[in-house]
């Protein structure tokens, strides 16, 4: 009790209860600018801190970190722009809701799902941090390549009505993802004597390009037909049964959020994705996904908000940043001469608990802020097509210049933009190659990886329980896919048949 009534004592001061929620407000704003990503944001908010205490510093940059995570949903929704690569995930049923009228429903469920995942995620960082970072320390190469293995699968679940164009949308998202610098042995792959695509293609300006560019492109191709789908009606808000009816799969995609983020290097996009194909798999309408489904858009921004407290799970516990932006909060510790890890919960507890504090505070500030932005934002949704689209293709070139201020990442985004518009007119599935393009470079690195520690010997990925788990889990996926196909093949013909006769 002295211990939690000293860290009181350091929380509770006006300008860590103001920071927290200014922190929340700038992430909101940067996640729903295209190209302004979210481990920028808390890059840009890290010299600020240097004149606070650790504690207010920290919760900053904790602030811009959680808003940003919910921010990118906001045009992901509205504009088919998402702006962050998790909130990618989110476009595949936001968009829908939005071109249907429930612009404002879907941004209210993508909101309560983010704050009841990131509430959950901090809970888990609060009473499990030594848990599940001795989990996380049990991942090695071979249980990182299983673990994808078992994520692509989520590809046959996202391909729509045909798994042929599917599979042939996530091997082009494969191909691209090879360009750039070999990372095991550094050798060039299909950089045609350029260096600027030594580093390979940078997924922000494909990310626009994929999903900006070719609705830009469809509407410009379809002047002369009536003025679009955007309605001045933004439809009524999510009700408390809205939110019930998704709040099983805001939970189940909340616990794939904290155990991934829990492990370093995997990230909020693969824990969308993944949180939105277990929701489809075990829907009732498993059709509806991808034509406007709350369910879908709950599942992806709960998967997505459920990394951001487990993120600081081994950096707390450990000292081990999980990604890029616990990386630099990292820096934020060691610049007030604190090194996170055993020792640190040793020689300032009251820090810590001083943190949690601030970090439970920051769900309901999430909450509020997204209200708020909730009611500003949407309004972009009423703008007329004229006027909205060259603004979006604006901020699209802005957003893939801002990556590295580099004319070439504008270059990469429009002939993205091309592909994807190319796609769009063949009904081939944008999914299949986003998630493969994402999970392509971590399932290559890490086979190669264990086939090195392993003298190429391909009994490593049986080596323990996680990868058995992991593959048993992968051809259940797989055995229920393929039922599922063939029972809606077998319905479909049957239907054909009782209208012929």
């Amino acid at each position: 009790m002295d211990i939690i009534l000293e860290a009181f004592s350091v929380f509770l001061s006006w300008q860590n209860l103001l920071v927290v929620g200014i922190g929340v407000a700038i992430g909101t704003v940067i996640g729903a600018i295209p190209g302004m990503t979210t481990p920028m944001g808390v890059a840009l908010a890290l010299p600020f801190t240097f004149t606070m205490s650790p504690v207010t510093g920290i919760l900053l940059l904790l602030g811009v970190y959680k808003g940003g995570l919910y921010g990118g949903s906001i045009t992901a929704i509205l504009i088919k722009t998402p702006g962050t690569p998790a909130a990618s995930c989110t476009v595949l049923d936001g968009y829908p809701l939005s071109q249907k009228g429930d612009a404002r429903k879907a941004l209210d469920i993508a909101l309560y799902a983010s704050c009841t995942a990131d509430l959950i995620s901090n809970l888990s960082l609060i009473l499990f941090a030594g848990v599940l970072a001795s989990f996380a320390l049990r991942f090695g190469p071979p249980e990182f390549f299983t673990l994808i293995v078992f994520s692509l699968t989520i590809i046959a679940g996202v391909s729509g009505p045909s798994l042929a164009k599917g599979i042939l949308s996530a091997c082009f998202g494969l191909m691209l993802a090879t360009i750039g610098l070999d990372l095991v042995y550094g050798t060039e792959r299909f950089i045609f004597g350029d260096y600027r695509l030594m580093a390979g293609l940078n997924f922000i300006p494909v990310l626009i390009g994929l999903f900006a560019l070719p609705e830009i492109i469809d509407r410009a191709a379809r002047r002369a037909r009536p003025g679009g789908l955007r309605s001045q009606n933004l439809g009524i808000g999510a009700t408390l049964a809205d939110y019930l009816k998704v709040l099983k799969s805001t939970i189940r995609g909340s616990i794939f959020g904290v155990i991934l983020g829990a492990i370093p290097g995997i990230g909020g996009a693969p824990a969308a994705f993944l949180s939105y194909s277990e929701a489809r798999r075990n829907s009732k309408n498993p059709e509806k996904f991808g034509k406007g489904e709350i369910e879908g858009v709950a599942a992806a921004e709960a998967g997505n908000n459920g990394v951001a407290g487990a993120t600081m799970i081994p950096l707390l516990a450990l000292g081990i940043p999980g990604d890029v932006i616990t990386a630099v909060i990292l820096g934020a510790f060691m610049i007030h001469g604190l090194r996170p890890g055993p020792i640190l919960f040793e020689q300032n507890l009251p820090m810590i608990y001083a943190l949690f504090m601030g970090i439970l505070l920051s769900s309901a500030y999430l909450l509020l802020v997204g209200k708020v932005a909730i009611h500003f934002f949407s309004r972009v949704a009423t703008v007329p097509n004229r006027i909205l689209y060259p603004i979006v293709f604006v901020l699209c070139v802005y957003g893939a210049y801002a990556v590295n201020n580099n004319l070439f990442d504008v270059l990469v985004m429009l002939v993205m933009g091309l592909v994807g518009y190319g796609m769009l007119r063949l009904d081939m599935p944008v999914a299949p190659f986003l998630i493969a393009y994402v999970l392509g470079p971590l399932l290559e690195d890490n086979f190669r990886q264990s086939l090195l520690i392993a003298d190429g010997d391909n009994t490593i990925f049986f080596r323990n329980a996680i990868c058995i788990t992991f593959w048993i889990l992968t051809c259940l996926s797989l055995f229920v896919l393929i039922r599922s196909r063939i029972q809606a093949a077998r319905t479909g013909k049957a239907s054909v048949l009782t209208t012929g006769g």
